[in-house]
């Protein structure tokens, strides 16, 4: 029989992406669609939910807060993340779904490096942090990863054994390094990355969230490296 699929989609004020986005991803072969509102001043709650999504709304602004949220609120067993930006196609979504309901993986990434990134969609500095950090995470927890994209799928009963604390821009750091520590099945897929369709990024779009990424990022990267 095969595992149910919930799609998460962290989200602030994506009023201009998130009933599209919605619309895309019910259209893949999945069961749920959750949209984790984090504290939107705009209408993404609304038209996520008039789109079909079940939304909920967690006002403790932090990436990894929205995640938690909508894991809590999801019902699959395996759990897809994806931004709320669409600079991903949920067409995609399949290739990170199929190796898990195969039995080959436990976590498989999206990886943004072995897919196509269109011209605009990650700038020099971003290229540069995710370059670094993944060969952090080749070296320390001797994981073949090319990138630490947040398109994901994960299996349910990993992802709630991980005991998942990082509640900012290091949650999805922090999935990767707990989960190869479990010696976690991890595999990569190519997918593609375009520029987000409507809206600022929070994190490449501003200086101070970029620095804030990377220093979350490579800050998780190397402190559960050395943990006993």
């Amino acid at each position: 029989m095969p595992l149910t699929v919930s799609v998460i989609i962290p989200a602030l004020n994506e009023a201009g992406n998130i009933a599209d986005l919605v619309a895309a991803v019910l259209a893949q072969p999945v069961d749920q669609v959750v949209v984790a509102d984090n504290g939107s001043t705009d209408a993404t709650g609304e038209q996520a939910r008039a789109a079909g999504a079940l939304v909920v709304r967690e006002d403790r602004r932090g990436y990894g807060y929205a995640c938690a949220a909508g894991v809590t609120a999801a019902s699959g067993d395996i759990l897809v993340f994806l931004d709320g930006d669409f600079s991903f196609l949920p067409e995609e979504m399949p290739r990170l779904i199929e190796p898990i309901q195969a039995g080959q993986a436990d976590l498989v990434l999206g990886s943004r490096t072995k897919g196509h990134i269109l011209p605009g969609a990650m700038p020099p500095h971003q290229r540069f942090g995710n370059r670094l950090t993944a060969g952090l995470m080749r070296l320390l927890y001797r994981v073949a990863v090319t990138d630490l994209g947040p398109y994901r799928a994960v299996r349910r009963e990993l992802l709630l054994g991980l005991d998942m604390a990082e509640m900012t821009y290091g949650w999805p750091t922090e999935m990767m390094v707990k989960a190869a520590r479990q010696g976690a099945l991890i595999h990569e897929v190519p997918v593609s990355y375009a520029p987000r369709r409507a809206g600022k990024s929070k994190v490449s779009g501003t200086l101070r969230g970029s620095l804030l990424a990377g220093w979350y990022i490579i800050g998780v990267t190397l402190r559960y490296a050395f943990l006993k």
